[in-house]
């Protein structure tokens, strides 16, 4: 039975991470501009120095610092849910990998927690590994922001970034790629499990360049923890989301959870439902600098399989029903 005390700090931890998935970079822009208009204005300038001759880190492997992938806080994110991780093989550390997880959901709370903290010992599970998330690559251009997300280990999901990850000669480089990115959290419909993959292949080609494993990732119960307005693909509101994400790079979408004093109220704390993230079997992938097509729609092919065979082998432990399955788009 849980204390009040521990209760409380869980759903301040679950919220405070929302709060800054949504709210921590568009903030703190505000704040540079605005501070430049004031008796603080050096604060800025200083810092807008700084972000110029750092400009190019998150393209260059980036930082990341342990003491905050270790931070107490995310222990507490980890029970409100709660979060698990489970490893299915082995990844040995003398080569490194492409780990393409979905579903994207509203937040990438399972996968954001499980490879960009150390919650749920990533490291001890698969030591020698290193884990290195991708994100939006515009995310990186927000003051501060980007250095928040460059301190869990986190990454531009651009080609450049990637490629200098796994073209260091110390193996054991993992990339944790959302797929579907974006465009998938336009399907993070609870109890529904659909997969924008069917046309998403750089991270194969990225794969093949390195001659990097490919490694089915899938998170349970990601899509269950907000619950989201759908709007046919034919409607204008739809039209609208899909064309904001062309331009800006992510898709505003209207979710709601539930309450922060109120289970029986709406707001943007997430509802606690279990999240597990299963890491499945690497698929061995050969180097070609060149990829043709037909390698890429080879083993692009390979990881679909993969990542349904893991799927139906884990979907009833996790409570999806049997007669679920996949919807690859």
């Amino acid at each position: 039975m849980k204390s009040v005390q521990k209760q409380w700090l869980e759903v301040l931890s679950a919220y405070y991470y929302v709060l800054t998935f949504l709210f921590m970079g568009p903030f703190f822009f505000l704040v540079i501009l605005f501070l430049l208009f004031t008796s603080f204005w050096s604060v800025s300038v200083l810092y807008l120095v700084w972000l110029f001759l750092d400009w190019d880190t998150p393209n260059r492997g980036g930082r990341r610092f342990e003491w905050i992938r270790n931070l107490p806080m995310w222990r507490h994110v980890r029970d409100y849910y709660p979060i698990k991780l489970v490893k299915t093989t082995e990844l040995p550390p003398d080569r490194n990998y492409v780990l393409g997880a979905h579903p994207h959901g509203v937040m990438c709370t399972g996968a954001f927690c499980n490879f960009s903290t150390e919650v749920n010992s990533f490291s001890k599970k698969f030591p020698g590994i290193e884990p290195s998330g991708a994100g939006l690559a515009s995310l990186f251009n927000l003051p501060v922001y980007r250095d928040y997300l460059l301190s869990f280990g986190l990454r531009p999901v651009s080609r450049q970034s990637l490629d200098f990850i796994l073209s260091q000669p110390r193996r054991g480089q993992a990339v944790i790629i959302m797929v579907g990115g974006a465009q998938e959290s336009l399907y993070a419909i609870p109890g529904k499990h659909y997969l924008i993959l069917r046309n998403r292949k750089g991270f194969v080609r990225l794969a093949l360049r390195h001659g990097a494993s490919l490694v089915p990732v899938y998170t349970f119960g990601e899509n269950d923890i907000f619950q989201l307005k759908v709007f046919a693909t034919n409607s204008w509101q739809y039209l609208c989301q899909v064309t904001f994400k062309k331009i800006m790079g992510f898709s505003p979408c209207i979710f709601w959870g539930r309450g922060l004093f109120s289970a029986n109220s709406w707001g943007l704390l997430p509802f606690a439902r279990p999240i597990t993230t299963v890491v499945g079997s690497p698929i061995p992938v050969p180097r070609s600098l060149d990829p043709t097509e037909e390698e890429v729609d080879h083993y692009h092919m390979l990881f679909m399989e993969a990542l349904e065979q893991l799927f139906e082998d884990h979907k009833e432990s996790c409570g999806v029903p049997a007669s679920t399955h996949l919807t690859f788009i």
